[in-house]
């Protein structure tokens, strides 16, 4: 039965001098009026997510995780682990992109050699790069059909290209790559929403033209 109202919370350290937080708020007032709901967003911080347990999750519609910066990044592996575990509609953007793949990585012994498998941030300092959105499934090339497909990002990951393959037969769907022919939206196949983006979809956001990531999220809220 879908909802009227949602309840998010938003795991991140928030400040709102960073342009991703502002805009992380902003984005979900836009696919509230647009998909005409109420939704309430708490932010919460790494350090405290990091804590919950199950019926703290279970408040929630839904989970958004943040960009950084984190007070203390090296939470953010284990916390993105905890969210996996709820089966609750997650959204992922930012540094939490290559947390991911490393939770992957660890619970399928991946690295048993120690072997670097994804890449440090490739996008020195706090500038923004431009980056090429290309579709790779339907449901994506469906949402960038009247959307601008360049995106901004102050983090981008390489992966080793066995883990690619890995990843895509028995782990995640690719939605989209970018110019560097990386995965940059993933989807995970076993669950029933859990989309992640390297880059800042909430960025390009405007009331008008309420980002297509942002929204379907928000509708994946409502819909489970």
């Amino acid at each position: 039965m879908s909802k009227t109202s949602l309840k998010i919370a938003i795991i991140g350290d928030y400040n709102f001098t960073y342009n991703t937080h502002h805009a992380t708020n902003l984005a979900l007032d836009h696919a509230a009026y647009f998909l005409d709901i109420e939704i309430s967003y708490y932010w919460i911080r790494l350090s405290e997510a990091s804590l919950f347990k199950q019926s703290q999750f279970q408040e929630y519609d839904g989970v958004w995780i943040s960009p950084g910066p984190f007070k203390n990044p090296f939470l953010l592996q284990g916390t993105v682990d905890l969210v996996l575990k709820q089966n609750i509609p997650t959204f992922i953007t930012g540094e939490g992109f290559k947390a991911l793949i490393e939770v992957i990585i660890q619970q399928n012994n991946l690295n048993a050699q120690g072997e670097k498998l994804i890449s440090e941030n490739l996008i020195v300092g706090e500038m923004f790069q431009r980056l090429e959105i290309i579709p790779n499934s339907k449901a994506l090339i469906k949402l960038y059909e009247n959307h601008n497909n360049i995106e901004l990002s102050s983090s981008r990951y390489s992966l080793y290209p066995q883990l690619t393959k890995f990843l895509e037969e028995s782990q995640v769907d690719v939605e989209a790559y970018n110019q560097f022919e990386e995965p940059e939206i993933i989807s995970l196949k076993s669950q029933k929403f859990f989309l992640v983006c390297g880059f800042c979809p909430q960025i390009s956001s405007t009331r008008e033209i309420p980002h297509p990531l942002v929204y379907t999220f928000v509708k994946g809220c409502v819909n489970l």
